[in-house]
């Protein structure tokens, strides 16, 4: 697709007209870290963020934001008037995290860490909309563009970018631009989508003793087979394409030839062709597998089923370098100190990238670790230019009012 490029903006000028913006957002350094902290002790597991989101709409409101509500798969939504009526810049963060609703979420210090499960990923990102959100408040600081707020849904694992597949394909389809906030830092700039193609594979078979019924097809050795094939491929190292079975498992007991075995499968590369390649391969081990499974079952048994399911698909693309949304990116980054390092990642910003409509991922500020461990970690350390730098790429895109 065709990415329409903007009027150049001139980000060192807007940089400079946001100085007051930028002291005030610095002096509510410790409430955003405040409000870090409170969303990531909210159980938001992919699939169940409905109290997060919750609490995000109702912080919404107290940003005296326009047109508040959650759609029909949980993102939640609010918009800020610009002085035109054009297609608006959109600011997202995700609200889900890869842990179960039983874990403890409890934040903890040590030292100058915050450590606790999302305490970075994504309580940093969602923290930042939040302030960015009570600055842009259209009096002291307004836009030319409307600027639209997105807490998505289903970022995470299985989630499959939900969300962001479910705003870009309906309300978010005309947006004139995408910013997604994603954990700490602040000279990342995410501007080329990673890709990727996710299948469960499963063996069915009649089971049986594994003695009395030996010789009848074992469903976990042709699982056992498959993620052997799988793991001996050979991917290229340009387009850098990657291949990793993530989860496998079935049978009944150590003393039972299984029925059943599955495996899931992660494939990932910046390439459209080299993914669609690798859903081929995989299809023809998983048929493989079975084959060689059935040609060593006893006459007369009944054989062995593969079938193969797509669980997840992440589309590619790259907003260019040269747009003025990656250009401004990389001014901004400079702007606040920060040498930008321009990368490439799966996240929100993949739907609108692969949809047309320029679009980075960006960090939030401070620094962070260990991402979706119990021991994640967020340090506050210039926090602050992370929120500038954000805030500067956002008014940037949206066009200062006068």
């Amino acid at each position: 697709m065709t990415i329409r490029a903007p009027s150049p903006p001139d980000t060192s000028a807007v940089h400079r007209r946001l100085a007051p913006a930028r002291a005030r957002l610095a002096a509510r350094d410790d409430a955003i870290v405040r409000s870090q902290i409170t969303i990531a002790q909210i159980a938001a597991p992919t699939g169940e963020e409905h109290e997060r989101g919750g609490w995000v709409a109702r912080r919404f409101r107290d940003c005296g934001l326009s047109d508040i509500h959650t759609d029909d798969v949980g993102n939640v939504i609010g918009r800020r008037s610009g002085i035109d009526d054009e297609p608006p810049v959109v600011i997202c963060a995700h609200l889900d995290t890869v842990f179960p609703r039983a874990t403890d979420l409890s934040v903890k210090r040590d030292g100058e860490r915050l450590i606790g499960p999302g305490i970075n990923d994504n309580g940093r990102g969602i923290a930042v909309m939040l302030a960015l959100a009570a600055e842009i408040d259209g009096a002291r600081l307004r836009t030319r563009r409307p600027v639209e707020f997105v807490a998505t849904t289903g970022e995470e694992g299985n989630g499959d970018l939900r969300g962001a597949k479910h705003y870009f394909a309906s309300r978010g389809g005309t947006a004139y631009a995408a910013i997604a906030l994603d954990g700490a830092g602040d000279e990342r700039i995410i501007h080329r989508a990673l890709g990727s193609r996710r299948f469960r594979v499963v063996f069915t078979g009649p089971g049986g003793h594994s003695w009395a019924a030996f010789g009848v097809v074992n469903a976990v050795h042709a699982a056992a087979g498959a993620a052997t094939r799988l793991a001996n491929l050979r991917l290229p190292l340009s387009p850098r394409t990657t291949l990793s079975v993530g989860r496998i498992g079935g049978g009944l007991s150590v003393n039972s030839i299984p029925a059943s075995a599955w495996l899931e499968i992660d494939a990932r590369s910046s390439s459209r062709a080299q993914l669609e390649e690798l859903e081929r391969t995989i299809r023809r081990v998983a048929d493989g597998a079975a084959d060689d499974e059935n040609a060593r079952r006893a006459a007369g048994t009944p054989p062995l089923i593969a079938r193969t399911d797509a669980i997840g698909s992440r589309p590619c693309g790259e907003t260019p370098v040269e747009h003025d949304l990656v250009q401004s990116a990389i001014d901004a980054t400079r702007l606040v100190g920060r040498e930008p390092d321009l990368a490439l990642a799966s996240t929100d910003a993949n739907i609108p990238i692969s949809r047309g409509i320029p679009a980075i991922a960006i960090g939030a500020g401070g620094r962070g670790g260990d991402a979706h461990t119990h021991s994640e970690w967020f340090d506050n350390v210039h926090g602050t230019v992370g929120v500038a730098r954000a805030l500067t790429i956002v008014i940037s895109a949206a066009g200062l009012g006068a």
